[in-house]
């Protein structure tokens, strides 16, 4: 049997550099906190706390006086900084760059459109850790859409828009949204009130194509991600468009024999939360399986 781990696939530097982060506190013996997975991946958060990083809440900040707390790659909204500053908390900030750039031109793209009595719409998932940073940056008056169906019941088309996405959300999604804006304005295209800013992050867009062509090639694709993982659904899903025979995992003891029945080849892909020792382990795992046949 053939079995090729995708060498795109895994963490993107934006996670590799939170996890460094953590990884660099842990090893000096400091009690290090985080404030939610630093990755949506079960397995890769169970392997950071036997390092002895430990998760904590908000509202447990007052307890955590002197204690190191990191931002995640996500990032955080500024209320969440003035309040562990103010509760002595010794911040290890680890939000991706991508995601940083992108909270400064929320903050830019409100300048513009409160004046005008605009709008600020994000394309991404309600509750998600960077949307909320995101909405954050502007005290929550950001509309946040998942669907062109919130597009139209939550976004008026008479009053100035100013579009901008969540780094990990899929391309089309995002191509379909902002047609569907020009669509529903006054003027289309030539309405002067309309800015659509594509801030997909391009480490992220470029695996979908890839993947595409990655799945296509092997019998059966298993594509490995943790279950909260908003990008890992999003990337199996394309696997799945291309390849009926994809299966989502979380880990390799996740894996149906009966999957495997039949196949001559096996691709093993994941998301950007998806560490590289995981797809190997899963790798492993077909080989076994393989062997025994």
């Amino acid at each position: 049997m053939v079995i090729e781990i995708d060498e795109r696939s895994g963490f993107c530097f934006g996670v590799v550099g939170a996890i460094s982060k953590a990884e660099e506190s842990l090893a000096g013996g400091n009690q290090v906190y985080t404030l939610g997975d630093i990755v949506h991946n079960r397995m890769e958060m169970e392997r950071l706390e036997e390092l002895g990083l430990r998760r904590a809440t908000q509202d447990r900040l007052d307890a955590l006086r002197g204690c190191s707390v990191l931002i995640r790659a996500h990032g955080a909204p500024p209320a969440l900084f003035a309040k562990a500053q103010a509760a002595g908390v010794r911040l290890i900030d680890a939000t991706c760059p991508v995601v940083a750039r992108l909270q400064k031109l929320v903050r830019e793209a409100w300048s513009i459109m409160e004046p005008l009595g605009g709008q600020v719409v994000i394309l991404g998932k309600k509750g998600h850790a960077e949307v909320v940073g995101l909405t954050g940056q502007i005290d929550d008056k950001a509309i946040v859409i998942e669907s062109t169906d919130d597009l139209y019941n939550d976004v008026d088309p008479c009053r100035p828009i100013y579009m901008i996405s969540q780094t990990t959300k899929s391309p089309e999604l995002f191509d379909r949204v902002s047609s569907a804006i020009y669509d529903m304005v006054p003027g289309g295209r030539d309405n002067a009130g309309v800015i659509i800013k594509d801030t997909i992050c391009r480490q992220v867009s470029s695996r979908y194509e890839h993947l595409k062509e990655f799945a296509a090639r092997f019998d059966a694709v298993l594509f490995v991600s943790g279950a909260e993982s908003s990008n890992g659904n999003a990337l199996y899903h394309v696997c799945l468009s291309v390849n009926t025979r994809t299966y989502k995992i979380e880990s390799p003891e996740a894996i149906e024999p009966q999957w495997l029945a039949g196949m001559s080849s096996v691709g093993i892909c994941g998301a950007t939360s998806t560490p590289k020792w995981l797809m190997e382990r899963v790798a492993d795992t077909v080989r076994k399986m393989a062997e025994k046949r």
